[in-house]
């Protein structure tokens, strides 16, 4: 049983787009398809690591060789699509930490969004001990220092961590720190796992 658990948010806790969602951003940017969002996931690193999403999009909009007609707008699309959460996550959220687990959170997570979600999801966000945003600490996962950090401010060691995170290049830098590290599937994994 592992008293300290770390989980990713988007894709594990909160919901990633939807194809509503995704349409929506297409339709505000006057770009669609594979080139788009090519363009939206390389330029998203430093973004997730503290840049301003007014020059975010700017270099989406480079890259792609375009000038967005609405950049106001496509920020709202954009911020409006990573708002939702998985009520059964937050169900085990709630249910880890009174049974006296220590949790962290971390995150790659754009600035921007970080007071909306907090907002809207209070409640089981403070159930945390530690929640780690790559937008405050100037790096993204899945830097090394980024697991350093998390486990810092939870207080523990790396080795006492077990991190749950659904992209494998997270899992496989949070383990090179130390960190036992698992991709994440299911509730009833975590669960199993757990």
């Amino acid at each position: 049983m592992s008293d300290v658990i770390v989980f990713d948010l988007f894709g594990v806790i909160a919901r990633r787009q939807t194809p509503e969602a995704v349409r929506r951003i297409e339709e505000t940017a006057g770009v669609s398809g594979t080139r788009f969002w090519d363009a939206y996931w390389s330029c998203r690193p430093a973004y997730d690591s503290g840049q301003e999403s007014p020059e975010y999009w700017a270099n989406v909009a480079d890259r792609l060789g375009t000038a967005f007609p609405d950049v106001p707008a496509l920020i709202e699309a954009d911020l409006d699509s990573w708002t939702e959460a998985d009520d059964a996550m937050v169900a085990l959220v709630h249910e880890l930490a009174d049974q006296g687990r220590t949790l962290g959170l971390l995150s790659n997570i754009i600035g921007d969004l970080v007071p909306r979600f907090e907002a809207r999801h209070r409640d089981w966000l403070s159930r945390f001990d530690a929640l780690v945003y790559s937008c405050d600490i100037g790096v993204a996962k899945p830097d090394p220092r980024a697991y350093e950090i998390c486990a810092a401010r939870l207080g523990v060691d790396l080795t006492d961590a077990l991190f749950f995170d659904d992209t494998e290049r997270n899992v496989l830098a949070a383990r090179t720190t130390g960190m036992r590290a698992e991709l994440f599937t299911t509730i009833d994994q975590v669960r199993a796992i757990l």
